[in-house]
């Protein structure tokens, strides 16, 4: 019993200290005072204002084209290596999705600079296409660790069974493997989006000084000294971040529960 609740408040103090800061930052962004000491009252002025600062916006723009681009060839490109690795035997297979997990268990620093050594190699000017080219990396291992399990469940006969029907490889992939796969699809898809939309750390080395994202623009900022705006900003970071993952995990719940069953 004693164990028990020594277990509940030693996690419960880890979320506090985890989730505290969040709040405290959501609180000051409804701040009218900008002091973060004292509370004015409650107020939307500083999201009126973030909308209306064009770099902030600018930022948003990018940040929004570049996680969508991302996902998107990620998501193509992540699947076709899924599909290709699964129709392997099981050695070389299991060597692949080993090397394709590193780069998800590789710190973001190590990628970041190991991407951006590589542009300066091969004199790659470090702007807009070379954030994509670094997220669309590092976003593949998700979109591939997303549509593997759904292609472990697919029953090989029915693709075939849809050739001896007359159909062609191409037309039996959409109409009998992509329906099946289409959950993991869509799941590696928002995964993808919610990563680059979330990053800091490799888009901050391989972005040269032209470009700013929303991450980059807010450490940037927060070192001129923190702006009410900033909190708001971060605020829907959190928010749009956070549905991101349940619509991601719910989805995934309802793909696994089957399996459960």
């Amino acid at each position: 019993m004693v164990k028990r609740l020594f277990s509940r408040f030693y996690v419960g103090l880890i979320l506090l200290f985890l989730y505290a800061p969040i709040f405290i930052l959501i609180i000051l962004s409804f701040n009218k005072s900008k002091s973060r000491s004292k509370w004015g009252g409650f107020t939307l002025d500083w999201y009126h204002s973030l909308f209306q600062d064009s770099d902030i916006m600018s930022a948003l723009y990018t940040t929004l084209i570049l996680a969508l681009l991302s996902a998107v060839i990620a998501t193509i490109i992540g699947t076709a290596a899924a599909l290709a690795i699964n129709s392997m035997k099981k050695t070389p297979r299991t060597i692949l999705l080993g090397i394709t997990n590193i780069p998800m268990l590789n710190a973001d620093i190590v990628t970041g600079i190991s991407l951006m050594l590589i542009f300066v190699a091969l004199n790659y000017t470090l702007g807009f296409t070379s954030v994509l080219l670094a997220h669309i990396t590092f976003n593949i291992p998700y979109v591939i660790l997303s549509v593997m399990p759904k292609l472990r469940q697919l029953n090989s006969h029915t693709f075939e069974a849809a050739q001896d029907l007359g159909a062609t490889p191409a037309y039996a992939f959409y109409k009998v493997i992509l329906p099946d796969i289409f959950p993991g699809v869509l799941s590696g898809f928002f995964l993808a989006f919610t990563m680059s939309l979330d990053d800091f750390v490799i888009t901050y080395f391989t972005k040269g000084p032209q470009i700013n994202t929303l991450s980059t623009k807010i450490y940037s900022e927060v070192r001129k000294g923190i702006k009410p705006e900033i909190y708001a900003l971060s605020t829907l970071m959190f928010v749009t971040v956070l549905i991101l993952l349940i619509f991601v995990n719910r989805r995934n719940t309802e793909k696994n529960a089957p399996l459960i069953k």
